[in-house]
């Protein structure tokens, strides 16, 4: 069982690292450090919002929007991080 445990937190761990790489290269294109027009940097934000989006957009449905700022991102990732502190505190040894 404690392979299990180590199999969900690696993929928890993954995916957060999956959302901090989508929060800066989204920062990047904002701010004119990365052109999209490249096929390469357009086909990687596309994976990655492929992957992050699902989970930012449930939790925007729920939050009220604070004018140009999205917190999304951060309760995302404090909700990984919370669920990975409780598998690792209640996983049944």
């Amino acid at each position: 069982m404690n392979s299990l445990l180590g199999l969900i937190i690696q993929i928890i761990n993954l995916y957060k690292l999956v959302l901090l790489i989508y929060i800066i290269a989204t920062w990047l294109i904002n701010f004119n450090v990365i052109n999209t027009s490249n096929r390469l940097i357009y086909s990687t934000m596309e994976v990655l919002y492929r992957l992050s989006e699902p989970s930012l957009r449930l939790v925007r449905r729920y939050i009220p929007t604070l004018g140009n700022i999205d917190i999304s991102p951060i309760i995302v990732y404090l909700l990984l991080w919370f669920i990975q502190s409780l598998l690792i505190e209640y996983w049944p040894r």
